[in-house]
């Protein structure tokens, strides 16, 4: 059985910092891209920031230098770590997996206050 789930989610004032990880189980998870996307009221779901099965990354302009996505592999977990959050952060985050098949997580809510 597939599973993505997120935790680390929480309220944090602006400034601040969270780390975010998604524990993967269910399939072979070194040779899946990886991504956290985001969703915020009102709004489509949106990429953050993506890795690659190979390490590649690519973030979005509005989180480049303030975010960081990794992978360990032996622990089948990706990460996010943010930084610098800003009000606009705000949002439901979600990691996904694609490959042969896409996966989604149930998601984490964030929350950062001004």
């Amino acid at each position: 059985q597939v599973q993505l789930v997120e935790s680390g989610g929480g309220l944090v004032q602006a400034g601040g910092s969270l780390r975010l990880s998604c524990a993967a189980s269910g399939f072979t998870f070194s040779m899946y891209d990886m991504a956290w996307y985001r969703q915020a009221p009102g709004k489509q779901r949106e990429l953050v920031a993506r890795i690659t099965s190979s390490g590649s990354t690519l973030y979005a302009d509005s989180v480049k230098d303030r975010f960081t996505i990794s992978r360990d592999n032996a622990k089948t977990t990706l990460y996010l770590q943010m930084n610098s959050l800003k009000p606009e952060d705000t949002a439901v985050y979600y990691c996904k997996g694609a490959n042969y098949n896409t996966y989604w997580g149930q998601g984490t809510q964030v929350t950062v206050s001004s």
